[in-house]
């Protein structure tokens, strides 16, 4: 019989990680890679995150802004279920494409740590993308 497991989604054991994975303490967990790329439409972003396993499920906020400073795209991922992510950002206002430089923040935070790892990235949005 399995052992009960406690906390928010404690028991999805359907990922199968491996148990020999040395888990960071929260201290210690660092965003690893990023890689930002923009779809032909330019209106999304799709971005890819990795971060050291970890023992406690941290907090992600991303955001991503154009060369001039201005918010294209934010959001937050409260205790993500794995180290390994992938999701899309959707700009706003997205009837005028942006082009250019754009740069995709990434803060891991824990709430009784606070920030704890910070990354930018730059990429282009190239005019054929627009």
């Amino acid at each position: 019989m399995r052992n009960p497991v406690s906390g928010y989604n404690g028991g999805m054991g359907f990922f199968q990680i491996d148990p020999n994975i040395e888990r960071m303490l929260p201290a210690d967990t660092r965003l690893l890679n990023m890689h930002a790329e923009p779809y032909a439409s330019g209106k999304r972003v799709k971005v890819s995150l990795d971060i050291t396993p970890f023992q406690q499920k941290p907090y992600l906020d991303l955001s991503l802004t154009d060369s001039s400073g201005k918010v294209l795209a934010t959001t937050s991922i409260v205790e993500p279920v794995s180290w390994n992510l992938e999701l899309n950002l959707h700009i706003r206002n997205s009837s005028t494409s942006p082009s250019g430089v754009c740069k995709l923040s990434v803060t891991l935070s824990y709430p009784e740590l606070g920030e704890v790892d910070r990354r930018d990235l730059n990429f282009e949005i190239t005019s054929t993308a627009v």
